[in-house]
């Protein structure tokens, strides 16, 4: 992934998520798309499953959101086609949620340094 492309990357932070689950107008709201998007990328990939409740209702985990953002990334982003996106995943396995991880946690360091260099400058 380029810098340029990672600077464009949808930004959601999943450190800062602190539900166990989050509904699936929240997780749509998240990456301003809409539920239906939302409901055909889950049929289209396998791996993304969110839990549904009794009445069927989809619950997303932090993780389900890690996945969506990946999606979102190579579609949105990125411009793949389903079946692009499909193929860099096989290909790219891991080091794409990992690139994730690592952005996430680089975001919250810099978040942490900002607080610090607040206070120090009071």
């Amino acid at each position: 992934m380029s810098n340029n492309q990672d600077l464009r990357m949808k930004s959601i932070e999943t450190q800062n998520l602190d539900k166990l689950y989050y509904s699936i107008g929240e997780v749509a709201e998240m990456f301003e798309v809409s539920r239906s998007l939302l409901r055909y990328w889950e049929s289209e990939f396998s791996f993304l499953t969110p839990r549904k409740n009794r009445k069927g209702d989809r619950l997303f985990t932090k993780e389900n959101i890690q996945q969506i953002q990946i999606i979102y990334n190579l579609v949105k982003e990125r411009g793949f086609t389903l079946e692009g996106a499909k193929q860099e995943l096989k290909k790219e396995k891991g080091a794409l949620s990992d690139q994730f991880d690592l952005i996430d946690r680089l975001k919250a360091i810099h978040g942490r340094l900002k607080d610090l260099d607040d206070k120090l400058s009071v």
